[in-house]
Order: structure tokens, then C-alpha cells, then sequence
């Protein structure tokens, strides 16, 4: 508990309506989580406005309200703070309710539109295996040390993230290794944290339902690093052409990393098997077991930032050869009858490329490839066309289907998948996503390779409202099990 007065101190205050100072038991936006003391945040998002829900928050208890205007009716005893923005100043108050939880830890984000989860998961595993405390905050899971917390966010809540930060530290966490989507950065979630440093992957087409415009895409993941201090530092991938734009004007150390030139961190894959692949990195040879060019990026991001944290580079690689793929990145599964089946988190254009054309140049040709994948609904429409582009150029045989199609129409998300299809492509449309994955099983013989994108480790398919339990990699197990594959 925090005395409203000493939680302000960090936030801007346009006007403080209160008479005298009270005690908070607690921090919420959501009016149906309010108990007795709570500070309620009216903030305004792109489905509701929390000031309608004002009234309700103090009827449950709320001590304080902030808000960006005064409700017409204002209750005796409730102490109400208008701000500029709420969203801010729920950041910033959070952070100090929490007693900034950052700033007592290693906090290292990671930003781009493919390999978040890989690297922040993979980093925390690294520390892990070094012997430290870690935390993590991914798309998969949130892990305080051992302990496990189902995700819900790629980024959450600033309340939530801060709550979770705080255990971290009480618990004696070193480090917290974290993805930083877009989405968090614009609508502030990760404001005032301390970062000690900051990676960037990649830039492709996406959320661009939400950004609008590739250029607010790219100024979104540029604000990570243009509030990094002269203590950070910034890594960033330089074979992308968006990683010196991340770095214009920051204030951090900057280290670069690259496969293709010359950099700070330079890695070289001498040898790819569907086992994994040998890596030269820092002049010294290691086997991983991870796949792709696309993976190489992500292990040397991953070494990069770990020299950069102090560690030694020996050390680091020898982590790093004993380090395990994660859920549903290019995770094989094999079948008694000689199938591979690759389920992968791959729902961009370029990731896809990258997954599709790994297997290309691992496959001998006596092996065919099928893929399956779809596009999620009430999200960026505009590269669904060019999904289906891809997968009926580069595979021998394409089974379109759905993915989530949330408030959508599956088959009109089909239509415009379907739009981008190569000329005289095999290419099926199956809108029933288990049975797609059934169909790629059946056609695939002894030798082929079954990829199935999109989910990764997601093991729900979203329909219309309804949150249905779904796995692919269940899927296909059953599959190979029933067909007798």
C-alpha cells in the first residue's frame, strides 16, 4: 500500500480534487476488478473509454480516480487526479506504487517483427543455464524464475508488468529478458522502465491494421531505443536496412550484428541439417540445434547481447550449444513412416519466406513440401494475398485454410489468401484448419515435409467470440497416429 501523494510525485497533475491525502490498496483500469481502496485509471482505448466506467469503480470501492476530465458527478471522499493522458500516467504511477522495479534490475527488451519470442525465451534460458535468476515477459509464457504465468500479452499492461518486475526483484531475479511489441511502445505500457539494453530483429509487413502506415510501424519500434540512456546499450540486426534507422539520435552504446558484412557480431552457418547446423561465431565453430538463417540471426543476437550484459564470449557459446528450440519455432515432429511435419509460428510474409525457404535448402529433390497456413481475422488484411503468394510459389503443394478468423468470414479470408496464388500452383483451399492438416498428411509420403504455419504454439483457434481449444501440433500427431503415417 502507498500513499496517493507519494505515488503522483512522478506523474504530470493538471488538477487534484481531494481532501486530504488517502491510502491506495491496489491499481486497476478495469472497472470490474476494483476493490476497496483501489486507484481506478479511466483510460481511453480503441474499444472503450474508461470514463464510462467511473461511476461503477467508485460504487466498488475505488479511493482514487484518474482521468483526463472530471465526471459530472463527483462522490464525497474520493479523491479524483485529471491528467494530460491516462494511459501515461498510469505508467508512470505504476512505476512508483511498485517502487520502480526496473531500476533494481538487469531489463533487456527486445523489438522487430519476427524473433521476439525466440531471443527474449532463448536469453532467458541462456541466464538461466549460467546459473543466474531470470525473468521472462514473451508471447508464450511470463516466467518470474521457475515460476510460470500464462501470457496474455505480448507486452502487458504497465500495471501488470511492473507487479510482475517487483516479484522479480523480491525473488532475487538478476535479469528480466522481455519482447517490446509496437503496440506497448505507442500506447505507452513500457514508459518509464529502465532498460540496460535493447535488440532489434527485423522489420516486415505487419500491424498495419493498427499502425496504419509502414512509417508509424517503424517510428513505434524506434521509441524503444530513443529512450534508452547513456548506461544501455542498443544492438541491432544491420542486414535489415530498418537497423540503423532504430539507432538514429540514441544515446546508448551502439553494437551492430550481421551474417552478410561487417559488424560488431558477425555469425557464418557452415553446415544446415534438419538437426541442426554448425555456426562460426566470434572465429569460434558451434553446433546448435536450431535451424535457419533466420535462427542464426536469433543465436547471434542473442551472444551479441550476452557479451554486452559482461558475460564471456566461452562461455556464452558453450551455453549456446546447449540450448533447446522453442514451442512451436520450427518445432519437427516425426512420423514412424519417415513424414516430417515443422509446426512454426510463422503469420508474415517474410517469416513464412524464411521457414519455407530453410526447408528448400535442407530438402533433397526427391522431397516435397507441403504447406499449411491461413491469416488471422480483424488483422492486417493486406498481406494476406501475398501469404498465399509465397506458399504456392515455394511449396509443391499449398493447403490454405483458416488461422483465426476471430469476427471474420473465414472464406472471405480464404478469398483474398486464394487472390495472391501463383499461376498453374497446387494450391488447395480447405476452409476446416484440422482438416487441412489431415489432407497435407495424407498426401505426404515417406521423405516429405509437412509445414504447418501460423499458430506455432498457440493452442486455441479463435472463432467469431469463442476461444476454442486447438493445437496444431496435436493435430498432426493425430494425424500420423490415425492415418498410420
Amino acid at each position: 500500500m502507498k500513499q496517493l501523494s507519494q505515488i503522483l510525485s512522478s506523474t504530470e497533475v493538471i488538477s487534484f480534487s481531494a481532501k486530504g491525502d488517502c491510502t491506495i490498496t491496489g491499481l486497476t483500469y478495469d472497472s470490474r476488478t476494483v476493490e476497496q481502496g483501489n486507484c481506478f485509471f479511466a483510460v481511453r482505448g480503441t474499444q472503450s473509454d474508461g470514463h464510462d466506467y467511473i461511476e461503477r469503480a467508485v460504487e466498488a470501492g475505488a479511493a482514487a480516480i484518474v482521468c483526463e476530465s472530471l465526471p459530472e458527478h463527483q462522490v464525497e471522499g474520493v479523491s479524483y487526479v485529471v491528467v494530460p493522458n491516462s494511459s501515461q500516467a498510469m505508467a508512470d504511477i505504476a512505476a512508483a506504487y511498485y517502487d520502480h522495479p526496473s531500476s533494481e534490475l538487469h531489463l533487456v527488451g527486445v523489438t522487430g517483427t519476427n524473433g521476439k519470442t525466440t531471443i527474449a525465451t532463448l536469453l532467458y534460458d541462456l541466464y538461466r543455464r549460467m546459473g543466474y535468476r531470470a525473468g521472462l515477459i514473451s508471447t508464450v509464457v511470463y516466467r518470474i524464475d521457475e515460476r510460470e504465468i500464462p501470457s496474455t500479452h505480448t507486452t502487458p499492461d504497465a500495471i501488470r508488468l511492473n507487479a510482475m518486475l517487483r516479484e522479480m526483484v523480491d525473488c532475487g531475479c538478476d535479469y528480466c529478458f522481455m519482447e517490446v511489441s509496437s503496440h506497448s511502445l505507442v500506447q505507452d505500457r513500457v514508459r518509464g522502465l529502465k532498460f540496460r539494453g535493447a535488440m532489434f530483429t527485423n522489420l516486415t509487413h505487419d500491424h498495419l491494421d493498427y499502425h496504419g502506415t509502414y512509417a508509424e510501424y517503424i517510428r513505434a519500434k524506434k521509441l524503444l531505443f530513443d529512450r534508452l540512456d547513456k548506461q544501455a546499450f542498443a544492438l541491432v540486426n544491420i542486414d535489415d536496412r530498418n537497423g540503423e534507422v532504430m539507432v538514429q539520435n540514441c544515446k546508448a552504446h551502439i553494437a551492430r550484428y550481421s551474417l552478410r558484412q561487417m559488424a560488431d557480431y558477425r555469425a557464418k552457418v557452415l553446415e544446415m541439417l534438419f538437426d541442426g547446423m554448425l555456426l562460426r561465431i566470434a572465429q569460434q565453430e558451434v553446433w546448435v540445434s536450431f535451424i535457419g538463417r533466420f535462427n542464426a540471426y536469433n543465436l547471434l543476437c542473442v551472444y551479441g547481447a550476452a557479451v554486452e550484459l559482461g558475460a564471456q564470449e566461452g562461455e556464452v557459446l558453450q551455453a549456446l550449444s546447449a540450448l533447446r528450440s522453442v514451442s512451436g519455432r520450427f518445432e519437427p515432429l516425426r512420423s514412424k513412416g519417415g513424414i516430417t511435419a515443422i509446426v512454426d509460428y510463422a503469420h508474415t510474409p517474410d517469416a513464412l519466406e524464411n521457414v519455407i525457404s530453410t526447408i528448400n535448402e535442407i530438402c533433397t529433390p526427391a522431397q516435397r513440401l507441403f504447406v499449411v497456413c491461413g491469416c488471422g481475422g480483424d488483422r492486417d488484411a493486406t498481406k494476406r494475398s501475398e501469404m498465399g503468394r509465397i506458399a504456392s510459389r515455394d511449396a509443391d503443394v499449398a493447403i490454405l485454410t483458416s488461422d483465426n478468423p476471430r469476427t471474420e468470414d473465414p472464406e472471405k479470408i480464404l478469398d483474398q489468401i486464394m487472390q495472391g496464388v501463383e499461376p498453374g500452383a497446387q494450391a488447395l483451399r480447405i476452409t476446416d484448419r484440422r482438416q487441412a492438416i489431415r489432407t497435407a498428411v495424407v498426401m505426404a509420403s515417406a521423405g516429405d515435409i509437412v509445414l504447418v504455419a501460423g499458430k506455432g504454439h498457440e493452442d486455441y483457434q479463435i472463432i467469431g467470440r469463442e476461444k476454442l481449444h486447438f493445437d496444431d501440433r496435436e493435430e498432426t500427431g493425430k494425424a500420423f497416429e490415425e492415418l498410420g503415417k
